[in-house]
């Protein structure tokens, strides 16, 4: 039974009741979970991820797990049933029929800068965007949907996005 991206957000959904409901839930969960989506992307970029889909599966069992206890005490056995219903649901999915993870990684980027991903609007072209990243000492790279990756130095891009927001509608 593999786990997939929908599995992840219904287990993050689980998790985001359970806190407003003021459960504590313990930072090892909560990096369990963050680290099984991570495998999954992993797995979508890369063919044959076959190693990163089994360590998301081990991470989510924990989770899982602990979500069901947790959910059992506060909520009652008909809340987390209804849990463990879509869970199944999602799980019965096939990968690709979930949305597939994009790539989150942008290559070509030092490991020493910092950098965001901006989209243009008719107010603040893709022409102003590389004026102002200039301005402040930013390089900037043209992705092909359109979107324009604004990298530099951390100091440099804080100021930059000081300006973008300035920028008058």
């Amino acid at each position: 039974m593999s786990r997939s991206l929908a599995s992840w957000k219904l287990l993050e959904d689980m998790m985001l009741e359970l806190k407003k409901a003021g459960v504590i839930i313990p930072i090892s969960v909560v990096e369990d979970l963050r680290a099984a989506k991570s495998m999954i992307e992993l797995s979508c970029m890369k063919s044959g991820g076959g190693d990163a889909l089994q360590k998301a599966e081990t991470l989510f069992v924990g989770v899982e797990a602990y979500l069901v206890a947790e959910g059992q005490k506060k909520f009652g056995e008909a809340k987390v049933e209804n849990w463990i219903r879509q869970l199944e649901k999602a799980n019965t999915q096939p990968l690709a029929a979930v949305a597939v993870a994009s790539n989150q990684f942008v290559v070509g980027i030092p490991k020493d800068q910092q950098w965001i991903r901006i989209e243009p609007i008719s107010t603040l072209t893709d022409k102003r965007i590389v004026q102002l990243a200039e301005q402040h000492n930013l390089q900037v790279k043209l992705q092909t949907d359109g979107k324009l990756i604004v990298y530099g130095p951390p100091a440099c891009l804080g100021v930059f996005l000081r300006a973008i927001t300035a920028e008058k509608p």
